[in-house]
């Protein structure tokens, strides 16, 4: 599939076999989401531009570089907010805004129900984090929100995607990367991720039994 980067990586693997286990703790699943964002950070940040800068070391000046661009940094709530330290770990200065949606059960469609970004002064490099692509629809919306932001370059994080989440978000979207841990093949009769790891913000929060 083009514009979709998974991640072909050892640790990668084990990590996300570890998140998919039922019987892995809701804490311990937090610590998986973290460790695979950042391998995933890693990659969707390979090509990022620079700029030269002059650097002082305790012996003498040298000629360094800094990241060119400003970056932003979108999670979809609740789920994408475990994604979101990570890469802050790696981009410190980056700018966070939040996206509040979630899954009408009934129609499977996402529905919107905060959205803070600024009207204008659009950042160069948008990342819409969200730990599972399934059908696509939220991210989609977010993705609209940053292209109606002007945000030029976008690029989705999510720990797992679901082929055709990914082919319907690319008829919309053909030029939006997506950096991915895994890519399973189908969606069950709910709409969800098979085989998938269940809901990932339940299981991230606790709160999968209420």
């Amino acid at each position: 599939m083009q514009n979709v980067f998974e991640l072909e990586h050892p640790l990668a693997a084990h990590h996300l076999s570890i998140l998919r286990d039922t019987s892995t703790s809701p804490a311990q699943f937090r610590i998986q989401i973290q460790l695979l964002s950042m391998l995933l950070a890693v990659r969707a940040t390979d090509d990022l531009l620079l700029t030269p800068s002059k650097v002082q070391t305790p012996l003498t000046e040298m000629a360094g570089k800094k990241l060119a661009q400003r970056i932003g940094v979108v999670p979809i709530l609740r789920a994408g907010l475990g994604l979101v330290e990570p890469v802050l770990q790696l981009l410190p200065d980056a700018a966070v805004w939040h996206l509040g949606m979630y899954r009408d059960e009934a129609t499977a469609m996402p529905v919107e129900y905060y959205c803070k970004l600024p009207s204008g002064n659009a950042v160069d490099v948008g990342f819409v984090l969200d730990p599972m692509l399934a059908t696509g629809g939220s991210i989609k919306a977010a993705v609209a929100a940053l292209k109606r932001w002007g945000v030029k370059d976008i690029r989705v994080l999510s720990v797992i995607a679901a082929r055709p989440g990914v082919e319907q978000f690319h008829q919309d979207f053909p030029d939006v990367k997506i950096f991915v841990a895994a890519v399973d093949e189908v969606l069950n009769s709910h709409k969800f991720i098979v085989p998938g790891l269940g809901d990932a913000g339940d299981r991230m929060f606790n709160t999968q039994h209420d």
